[in-house]
């Protein structure tokens, strides 16, 4: 990517989640870049066009997520994995603050709404990772009560809904409060006081 292309894109992103996108304007967006209009518009021919690459760009890896790739051993090594990825996309995350500190705020939380609203391919891809992640957890879980890992007589669907969803409402909370590299540490702490209960 050319380094004018990323810098309209980064501009964007920072006029997106300060506003939304319904209230930024191309003319804003051209002036804040700096870029002169046929510089710009060599990239960009719409305000539409720009808010779904800076969608691509910049959240794709917060929805991906390989499944496949989590050990299958145990589901406590699951969902270590799982948790050391979401440490490690915080990390490498091309959202970063102005001192380059990796960042995902309730903003970031709106934007990615408005992207499902407006852009009907990125809500089917995050409708298919949602699918993948609920089939990955409930083939662990599944492992697990085969293996007598765990031996709670809790059905494998509420076992399941109770990790994935316990993780979301968490990390949003986080999200809201502005904490959200808080998030892996506090949910590690629930899913491991869960874990112990599905033992017994």
């Amino acid at each position: 990517m050319s380094d004018s292309k990323e810098h309209i894109l980064s501009v964007s992103l920072n006029l997106f989640l300060q506003k939304n996108f319904k209230e930024v304007t191309m003319k804003e967006i051209v002036e804040k870049t700096g870029l002169s209009k046929g510089a710009f518009y060599h990239y960009f021919s719409s305000k539409e066009q720009v808010f779904e690459e800076v969608i691509k760009h910049y959240y794709s890896d917060f929805i991906i997520t390989n499944f496949e790739k989590f050990s299958q051993k145990s589901l406590a090594e699951f969902y270590t994995d799982c948790l050391n990825e979401k440490k490690k996309r915080l990390s490498t995350s091309k959202l970063k603050d102005d001192n380059e500190n990796a960042v995902f705020t309730s903003n970031h939380y709106f934007l990615m709404f408005d992207a499902m609203k407006m852009l009907p391919d990125f809500k089917e891809l995050r409708v298919q990772q949602q699918k993948k992640e609920l089939k990955a957890w409930t083939k662990i879980v599944e492992t697990a009560k085969k293996s007598g890992e765990i031996r709670s007589k809790m059905g494998v669907e509420q076992i399941v809904k109770l990790f994935i969803y316990s993780a979301k409402g968490l990390g949003l909370n986080c999200i809201m409060e502005d904490k959200y590299d808080d998030s892996a540490k506090k949910i590690r702490e629930l899913w491991d006081e869960l874990y112990k209960e599905l033992r017994k």
